[in-house]
């Protein structure tokens, strides 16, 4: 379907201006009035950066949220005093709806813990997404009745990290949550259960990034960490440790190898394991470290001089 494109008659290639106050579009060739009563689709107040009015003159809400099914588009009715606003008994006609369901209050209190949980890391919206849609069908199956919303929207908000291909540690989601790490980790296999859903196996580079700029490593020391790690796995030198633990100690291993080292304990802080898990995985790696660094690499501590524990 074609539409037909308004132009002066005299001056067709000219631009036409819009009269906002007149409403009318003006040829700025000939000023003929090529069109009247033009909508104009913007508000008709004007708002200041320093207004202190606490009377909102807008007409809509917030976006509607998919998840409340529409329990959010509520219309606000003013005050009135006009005699059409009361009954004949002089009650008012119309009223706020004042109390959601507890259904909605628990669904929209908990997006908002989610939320609040995503802007102290620093995620997207687009796992925060996840995350409430995860809770939405937790909540709407009660597959998980007895247990805390705060302790089942910390393990949704996991595993939508881990879904979205940008994995946190069981750690980090406690760090800024209010339940225990073991709370967390029993949501989380219940969750998998009921919704019959999966997340992919974390691997040694899903954190090495992450971890190593956290440290202010160069990129010279991630690769060379990275390359140790996953040469590490393959070589099967760390069986039954966790990708955490091998990350950190392929880091330590880099690290000591480069000109900017760093300690257990400080690579512990960042990765959020103990110094001795890291020096377990360590002396495991050690006696095979001429096989897992990248040929490239430009030593400054030479390997027979790295610490062997």
């Amino acid at each position: 379907m074609s539409r037909s494109k308004v132009s002066c008659p005299s001056h067709p290639d000219a631009n036409l201006i819009e009269d906002y106050r007149a409403g009318d579009l003006v040829c700025p060739e000939c000023g003929l009035v090529v069109g009247d009563r033009v909508v104009d689709v913007g508000s008709e107040w004007r708002t200041f950066s320093n207004d202190k009015a606490t009377a909102d003159p807008s007409r809509v809400g917030a976006a509607e949220n998919p998840l409340l099914e529409g329990s959010d588009l509520t219309t606000m009715i003013g005050r009135s005093s006009s005699d059409a606003a009361f009954d004949a008994d002089g009650n008012a006609k119309y009223h706020n709806r004042k109390h959601l369901s507890s259904s909605d209050r628990a669904l929209v209190n908990t997006f908002k813990e989610i939320g609040n949980m995503s802007d102290k890391i620093n995620l997207s919206k687009t796992i925060v997404d996840r995350a409430n849609v995860l809770f939405k069908q937790v909540h709407d199956g009660r597959t998980l009745k007895g247990r805390s919303n705060d302790a089942i929207a910390s393990a949704c908000l996991y595993i939508a990290c881990r879904q979205e291909g940008v994995p946190r540690t069981f750690k980090e989601i406690c760090a800024i949550s209010k339940v225990s790490k073991k709370e967390i980790g029993r949501c989380f296999k219940l969750i998998l259960k009921a919704l019959e859903t999966s997340v992919d196996l974390i691997t040694t580079g899903d954190f090495m990034s992450r971890f190593c700029s956290n440290l202010g490593l160069s990129n010279s020391v991630q690769r060379a960490a990275t390359h140790i790690a996953r040469k590490a796995v393959e070589l099967d030198i760390v069986p039954g440790r966790s990708p955490i633990s091998v990350a950190a100690a392929a880091i330590y291993m880099a690290s000591q190898a480069s000109a900017d080292k760093k300690s257990q304990k400080e690579i512990g802080d960042i990765a959020g394991v103990a110094d001795v898990t890291i020096r377990q995985s360590y002396k495991l790696m050690f006696p095979k470290a001429a096989q897992l660094f990248p040929a490239d690499f430009k030593f400054v501590t030479p390997i027979d001089q790295l610490p062997q524990a």
